[in-house]
C-alpha cells in the first residue's frame, strides 16, 4: 500500500496491483466442454518448475508455462484468441471492480478476536475475562447447536470487495492503483473483476 495526491488535493490510500500481462491458454466452447469460458495464465515459472503435461498446454498457446492459472466465464459477445495478452488496457480511473482474494490467515483465535465477542467483567473476582460465556442450555436440549460461535482457525477464506475504485492505470508497467485496502498479504493471487 502506499499513498497518492487526487487532483482536488486529497491524500487517498491506494493499493499497487500488478495486473497482467494475463495470457489466454484455453478457450472453452459450448461444443466441447459443455460450457463458455476462458482460461487466463500469469506470472512465470522456471523451467525446472514445469513437468511435460504442463509445458505441452501453454505450447497450445504459443507461450512459456504460468504459475496461476484461472477460468473466467465468457459475457456475450466478448472474443478471445489462443495466445492473446490481456493487459491493464482495458481499465481506467474512476472505474469500479470487484476484487476477490484470499485473506491472511490468523491461525487459531478466540472468540473476542475471530467473533468480536465483548468478553466477561475485567475485575471483581472474575476469571472469564476472554471467554464466550455460555454456551449450551438447560437439559433441553443438553447440547450445543451448531453453528455456534466458537474459537478456531481465523482468516485463509475468499473474501470479495465489491466497487473498489481505480485511482491510477499504468499500462507501461501493468499496475492498477485501486482505492483502499485489499484482501491477503503482499504478493499474493487476486481475481479483478468489473463491478
Amino acid at each position: 500500500m502506499t499513498q497518492v495526491w487526487s487532483d482536488d488535493d486529497r491524500l487517498i490510500p491506494v493499493t499497487v496491483i500488478e495486473a497482467g500481462p494475463c495470457v489466454v491458454s484455453q478457450i472453452r466452447t459450448d461444443e466441447r466442454d459443455g460450457y463458455r469460458a476462458v482460461q487466463l495464465a500469469f506470472g512465470d515459472v522456471k523451467e525446472s518448475r514445469s513437468n511435460k503435461p504442463m509445458t505441452g498446454h501453454f505450447a497450445k498457446a504459443r507461450t512459456t508455462p504460468k504459475r496461476f492459472v484461472a477460468e473466467v466465464p465468457i459475457v456475450e459477445g466478448e472474443k478471445y484468441k489462443l495466445g492473446q495478452t490481456i493487459t491493464v488496457e482495458g481499465f481506467e480511473p474512476g472505474m469500479q471492480v470487484h476484487i476477490s482474494g484470499t485473506s491472511k490467515g490468523k491461525g487459531f483465535q478466540g472468540v473476542m478476536k475471530r467473533h468480536n465477542f465483548k468478553g466477561g467483567p475485567g475485575g471483581h473476582g472474575s476469571h472469564a475475562h476472554r471467554e464466550p460465556g455460555s454456551i449450551g442450555q438447560a437439559s433441553t436440549p443438553s447440547r450445543v447447536f451448531k453453528g455456534s460461535r466458537m474459537p478456531g482457525r481465523m482468516g485463509g477464506d475468499t473474501v470479495t470487495i465489491r466497487n473498489v475504485d481505480i485511482v491510477r492505470v499504468d499500462t507501461e508497467q501493468n499496475l492498477l492503483l485501486v482505492k483502499g485496502a485489499v484482501p491477503g498479504g503482499k504478493n499474493s493471487l487476486l481475481t479483478i473483476r468489473l463491478g
